[in-house]
């Protein structure tokens, strides 16, 4: 397999470095306390949600992203609990986090609710130094035998962990709902072990944006348009969805990734049915559009939702219980 290395030099070379965007979801809209802790507990009982994503398939070291998440409502202390669980793999590169949370649930008036969240954990980085190939190095067929003949570059794999913070508000009613949530808080920094002294690794913070809308299309269908901004003040993207759901148990639609000839990224086709009252299966495939479409094949996404479709515990729930076939 061809090993490019150009990026992961400057990952362990002997400067402050911005850590990368937040990874990439064609099912934004099916699972929003993955980027949001203010939505803990918004889905009205304990949802647990599992995601797999391959990018850009056939390109050799092409990110895969494993996230597994679970949240309720917690009526007594009003508001909600959460963790989340996500992975990343990059090539040699690989970044875990793993948060928990609480948000606080302020109704307003009769009809609409405003959270607030807060989220904690830790995130490590590690880049396996056996993948790296440098252009004076010297390779054999061992893996463990090598020599890249540049310090900055680890001959082992190397790791670096550093705690990380989120924040988040969520405003809800029947119509509609918008969120906006802030990862990496306190823009922490971390100096992977094994590597060069003087490397360190900052994460920078990264801002989500989402507002969704819900339709009803006479007694069976239901419109869900939803739209996502990402940015972290210097790069930006905006993503459009429109999911349509029959019966309350159907939906399938498409999401586009992009606002203009520099950013666009894909057309994502979408699709998803219950299987019973409580799990919820959903696939995402990617048609790129990019520059990347000549080496790559695409890009799969798989989601599975289980909600246990019930009261937990005691307390006084909101005026209004929003109902969970918004998307």
């Amino acid at each position: 397999m061809k090993q490019t290395i150009t990026c992961l030099i400057f990952w362990l070379a002997s400067i402050s470095l911005a850590a990368q965007q937040a990874p990439q979801y064609s099912l934004f809209s099916l699972n929003k306390y993955n980027f949001n802790p203010a939505y803990a507990g918004l889905d009205n009982s304990l949802s647990i949600t599992g995601v797999y994503r391959k990018q850009w398939v056939d390109l050799p070291g092409s990110p895969s992203t494993q996230t597994v998440n679970a949240h309720l409502p917690v009526y007594r202390l009003s508001g909600g609990f959460g963790i989340n669980i996500e992975n990343e793999e990059q090539g040699p590169e690989r970044t875990t986090s793993a948060t928990a949370s609480y948000n606080y649930w302020l109704p307003v008036g009769k009809q609409h609710l405003l959270t607030i969240g807060l989220s904690g954990g830790l995130l490590e980085k590690s880049l396996d130094g056996t993948q790296l190939r440098a252009p004076d190095g010297i390779y054999g067929n061992d893996p463990t035998n090598i020599e890249h003949n540049d310090g900055s570059l680890p001959l082992t794999e190397v790791r670096a962990m550093a705690p990380i913070f989120n924040a988040g508000v969520y405003f809800q009613s029947q119509q509609f709902e918008i969120g906006l949530s802030v990862s990496n808080l306190t823009e922490s920094q971390i100096s992977p072990n094994g590597g060069n002294a003087n490397t360190k690794i900052s994460l920078n913070r990264n801002y989500f944006l989402i507002f969704a809308k819900n339709f009803e299309i006479g007694s069976t269908f239901t419109l869900h348009p939803s739209l996502l901004i990402k940015s972290d003040l210097i790069e930006h993207q905006i993503e459009l969805s429109a999911l349509l759901k029959y019966n309350d148990n159907i939906f399938g639609g498409a999401s586009f990734r992009g606002y203009n000839s520099n950013t666009v990224d894909a057309v994502a086709i979408i699709a998803g049915f219950k299987l019973n009252p409580k799990m919820t299966v959903a696939y995402a495939y990617d048609l790129t559009l990019s520059a990347l479409k000549s080496v790559s094949n695409g890009s799969h996404e798989i989601m599975v939702n289980y909600n246990l479709n019930k009261a937990i515990g005691a307390g006084i729930p909101p005026n209004i219980i929003y109902n969970p076939r918004f998307l």
